[in-house]
Parts: C-alpha cells; structure tokens; sequence
C-alpha cells in the first residue's frame, strides 16, 4: 500500500499546522489558540489559557494498562441513559460519546454479531477468555483488521476479539468514567503490539522497531526519554513497577527512576510522591493485573482502584491529576478508523509508516480540575501524555508545535500531538471524587487458564551470552529468561 506525496509530508508533519504558536500571557488570559470547551454553568477558563505554573496541576500520575479496545470496553457510555442525560443537562443537547457496542462483522463463516462476554453461556471464563486465543494485535495483523475487519485472515482473532464488556462488570472503571473526564477519539500512538507503543509514552518513538524487541545487544534503548528531560530540568519523577520495569529497556542509565510498587503506596501516604509518577500492573505470572487475555479483568479493577485510592486520599490530590489509559487495543473491536500522526519515520510504504496510529482505547483523567461526566472528542494518543508533561514542566507551548529552533519536544509526534489537559479547568471544579474507590467491591480473581500462557510475546536480537527468547511473554517469565536480559540491559 503506498500513499501519495502531500499525503506523505502532512503525516510526517512537513505541511500543515507548523505555525509558530503564540506566546503564553501571564496568569489565566486567552491564548492565541482557544481550546473548543467552553462548558456552560463550571464558570471557568480552560487550564491551558493559563501559564503552566499558574494550572494548578504539580502532580501528575500515569497509569497504563493491557490491550483493551474503546468500544469492547467503554462502548457501554453511548447507551447509559443516566450518563447522557447528565452530561446534556451540563453541557447541552449536543453532549454524545462515540461507542458503538453492537455492530455486525464479517466472519470466515457468515456475520457476526458482537455480543455481551459475561451472556455468552459457552464461556468457561469470561472474566480471562480462556478459551480463545490472545486476539490479534502486532503489527500486520492490526494492518488486517484495519483493511479487512477484525475477524479477517491474518488478524488472528477468533469470536473472542467480538465480545464486549458493560459497566457493571467494571466496578471501578465505570464510576471513574461517569465521575470525570473521557476521551472517545484516544489512540494508540502505533497499528502494533505492547512494547513499541509503550516506547512512545516513554520518548514520542520506539526506535523503529514494529515488535517487542529487547535491546540486548545495545544494553539499553539509546535514544532519549521523557525521564532524561524531566530530570535536567530538576522536575522530580519516578517509575514504579509492580514486577518488570518496561522503562528498563533504556538501560542503566534509568536506573534511579525504577521503584518497586510498594514505594507509591508510601509516598502517596507520606505526601511525598514525585511531580511526575508513572506505575505499571503486574504483567507476569499468576495474578497478572495489566488486563492482558488472559488476566482476570477484575485483577486490573483492584489494581487501578486501589492506585486512584492511595492517590485520592494523599495531600497530592487537591493539586493532582489522575491519566488512566491502556497500551494498545489488544484486537479488539472498535468501529472508528485508526488515524495518522506526524512521525519521524513516516513513510509512503504502509509496511513502515510510524505514522499510522492504532485503534482506540479507552482513556479517563480525574482531577479537581477535570470536567465531571465529559467527553472530550478531540484526537490524542500516548504522546499527548508528553505534550502535557512538556507544557507543564519544560517550557512547551500549550498548543501547536511552538517556535523554530525550539528543543522542548523529543520528535515530531511529541511535538505535533494533542495536549491531554485541553478540556481540564483553570480552577478546582470540586476535590470530591464523588465516590469512595475503597468501597468498590470485587469478586476473588479466579485461578489461571488451564495451560495458560498468557501475557505477551518478546523478541530479543541474537546475542551470544543470551539465549533465544520463548515466544511467548509468560512462558519468559517462568523460565527466568528476564534475569538473563535483564543481567545484560541493567547490569
């Protein structure tokens, strides 16, 4: 598949939008580029018409989870009478979310009608999928599910990929998205597997690699992090990770961001967490609560729950801001079409084109200062969190890719990508949550898949002192082949 020239240059962001954005006023007056919320009865300017150190915001926590799609997942809001009718008396008559939960896809065997997991009576666990194969989600199969659907030959998806979930059987999530502020036009920054769109929220690229490839070899990633950036600039950050630490992947010389999860339990409670906190789920063996098929879901409802708890209930909450948003679509159904993105490796050939985004997948912020019950419809993805991050903290320009010779960004993605906090408020809306997460009751996590694999399959490049990886994520935990790796990247 290739793409025209004009087409070409707009992704790799060479035409269009490069104006130089306007220079940020003092305190909270009008920028040159006007946000679109301006949401009747809350009384207050968008945070971005504000300097970023007047927004209030000095606190910011990142949650990524496991391979869910919007509709599969979130697709439930667009038939919540409750929801709609609320967010209509705020924000008028217009007030919608993009979901579409019943659809009908085109199968080997004749249509197929999407349908509700927890109804489908052959399910032997419809809280892990544990009869179905890991849905399709690297980097040509998301090409097959883009061009031919999500059950088409080479999307590696069986009738699994068509289930959904509703909000009741999402506890927690369900309350955090009624309460606060959605996105239903959030990607994946890439049409591909775990690693690489993780690499994107760590540094705007991921190398050029379309897999999930460990750098044994270099002994590390050697291209440059928003954690490198964050810390020259004196702004205090750490990663905590609840078994393997994905920022590893750079190599020793992220060594002191890594923290075991446990410590953001006790900063938060101490009032000591950093002005920037990212903190993974568990991704290995028995227990898994990233979400991943085929970890019990409600394993990741308890793990978000508790980490939105311990955030609420610190000092940091009053000027705190809460993302929760998930790696990649996992193969998953979700009727919108995966967009483009300004990318330094954009490329007319479809087969190496960075540019294409993935499918949706489901994204919520929480703040005092967030919206309650929106919906926020502009187009984002994972470099969005940067753009945040870079405005907040390094010197970006709230909108827009800032002036020549500016250095805040990391790539063009960074640079040209949405600012996640356009529909947050310049004052506090209210620091009630509106519900009380410790009081959300979850069921037991039911045991493991019999034979179960699970989690997400790893690549390394041959290296002699390594051994060739399992193919699969979990069967590399169990055989101590992350120690191995870990030996040569950490040292």
């Amino acid at each position: 598949m290739t793409i025209e020239r004009r087409e070409f240059m707009k992704r790799a962001g060479l035409i269009g939008g490069v104006a130089a954005a306007a220079t940020t006023l003092p305190g909270c007056r009008r920028l040159f580029h006007p946000p679109p919320f301006r949401s009747p009865g809350l009384g207050s300017r968008p945070m971005l018409d504000c300097q970023a150190s007047d927004s209030g915001i000095d606190h910011v926590v990142v949650v990524m989870m496991e391979n869910r799609s919007f509709d599969h997942w979130l697709g439930w809001l667009a038939d919540d009478d409750g929801y709609l009718d609320a967010g209509r008396r705020r924000y008028g008559h217009h007030f919608s979310i993009d979901g579409r939960q019943q659809q009908t896809i085109a199968g080997p065997n004749g249509p197929v009608h999407t349908a509700h997991v927890l109804d489908q009576a052959a399910e032997a666990n419809p809280y892990r999928g544990c009869d179905h194969p890991d849905p399709g989600h690297g980097w040509d199969q998301g090409r097959a599910e883009r061009d031919a659907g999500f059950l088409s030959p080479g999307s590696g998806n069986d009738e699994y990929a068509t289930g959904y979930y509703l909000g009741e059987d999402l506890p927690f999530t369900s309350q955090l998205a009624r309460r606060f502020t959605t996105f239903d036009r959030y990607h994946a920054s890439l049409l591909g597997p775990t690693f690489p769109n993780r690499e994107y929220l760590h540094s705007a690229q991921s190398g050029g690699t379309k897999d999930n490839t460990l750098p044994v070899a270099t002994g590390g990633f050697e291209w440059e992090t928003i954690w490198e950036r964050l810390d020259r600039a004196g702004v205090s950050a750490r990663y905590y990770y609840s078994d393997l630490p994905v920022l590893a992947l750079w190599g020793t010389r992220v060594g002191g961001f890594l923290h075991p999860a446990a410590d953001y339990f006790t900063d938060c409670a101490a009032g000591t967490l950093p002005s920037v906190s990212f903190i993974d789920p568990k991704f290995l063996g028995e227990g898994r609560t990233d979400d991943h098929p085929h970890a019990d879901i409600r394993g990741g409802q308890g793990f978000v729950r508790d980490v939105f708890d311990a955030f609420v209930r610190s000092p940091h909450w009053h000027h705190g801001l809460f993302i929760l948003t998930y790696d990649e679509w996992g193969g998953f159904f979700d009727h919108v079409p995966p967009p483009h993105f300004p990318d330094d490796r954009a490329s007319a050939v479809d087969e190496d084109d960075f540019s294409q985004g993935g499918f949706r997948v489901p994204t919520v912020i929480a703040s005092p200062f967030a919206r309650p019950g929106f919906v926020d419809h502009d187009t984002y993805e994972h470099a969005s969190v940067l753009r945040f991050l870079e405005w907040r903290f390094l010197g970006a320009p709230s909108h827009g890719p800032g002036r020549p010779g500016d250095s805040w960004f990391l790539t063009s993605r960074d640079r040209g990508a949405k600012n996640i906090g356009a529909s947050l408020l310049s004052r506090r809306v209210t620091d009630d949550v509106g519900f009380d997460p410790a009081a959300i009751q979850l069921a037991p996590i039911s045991p493991d898949c019999v034979g179960d694999v699970g989690g997400f399959a790893l690549r390394a490049p041959s290296a002699p002192s390594v051994p060739e990886p399992p193919s699969d994520f979990q069967d590399a935990a169990d055989s101590g082949y992350f120690e191995q790796v870990g030996a040569k990247i950490l040292g």
